[in-house]
């Protein structure tokens, strides 16, 4: 199975200066122990890394030796852009492909291949976790419109597992369009196709702000704990 890693992220909402993924946690860079999970996952042959050229050196030195082939791919403008120019980079003949952002950096290997078994299997599905919390939908002024079901309710992850021709398909179709979308499966939603969510549990977190370091580093010392 090949891999995308979207790692073309800012430290913005970490107030940081540069990309989050070059941050420090539990004593290596977040995508140090991305890419440690991708390494150990059985299903996974090939990874590409999509960032920016500035990051380049940091994030390789970061990744270091590697037992599988691990390629560069320049980046985007947007998430969008860089998951399009990922899938220019990959090999010929490449059937399937998933998708994972860089930041979501306590990703366990098994749930790599429990993506890659389901989508060699024929689905499109994204990585997800059900929601806990009572969510309100709310209007421009503050005020809540409505509640929706929260057994409907699924918070999307990452990875995110498809067909890399219908995929490819799906980046036409949304550049024609002029359509700008914030994940995979949202573009796959707009032309009516299905994807399947697979439960990854409430782990998987995106690194995003400093408390998701710091919850993060406290996950990493409970596995390393046993």
């Amino acid at each position: 199975m090949h891999l995308l890693i979207a790692a073309a992220g800012s430290g913005r909402r970490m107030g940081a200066d540069r990309n989050k993924l070059l941050l420090p946690l539990a004593g290596k860079p977040v995508i140090a122990w991305t890419m440690k999970a991708a390494l150990s996952a059985e299903r996974i042959s090939w990874i590409g890394i999509v960032g920016q050229e500035s990051d380049r050196g940091e994030i390789l030195s970061a990744v270091g030796q590697s037992s599988k082939p691990v390629v560069w791919i320049q980046g985007g403008e947007s998430r969008q852009e860089s998951v399009l120019r990922g899938l220019a980079g990959l090999p010929d003949g490449t059937r399937h492909v998933l998708v994972h952002d860089g930041a979501r950096c306590l990703v366990e290997p098994a749930l790599f291949d429990r993506c890659a078994d389901a989508v060699e299997k024929g689905a499109a599905l994204i990585a997800a976790t059900p929601v806990t919390d009572t969510i309100k939908r709310v209007d421009p002024t503050g005020f809540i419109r409505d509640t929706p079901e929260r057994a409907e309710l699924w918070a999307a992850q990452t990875p995110q597992g498809f067909a890399v021709d219908q995929l490819r398909h799906g980046h036409a179709e949304a550049q024609a369009r002029g359509w700008t979308v914030t994940d995979d499966a949202s573009l796959y939603e707009r032309l009516g196709w299905q994807v399947q969510v697979l439960d990854a549990g409430p782990e998987n977190i995106k690194v995003t702000t400093p408390f998701d370091l710091t919850v993060a580093e406290a996950i990493l010392k409970l596995r390393a704990a046993g």
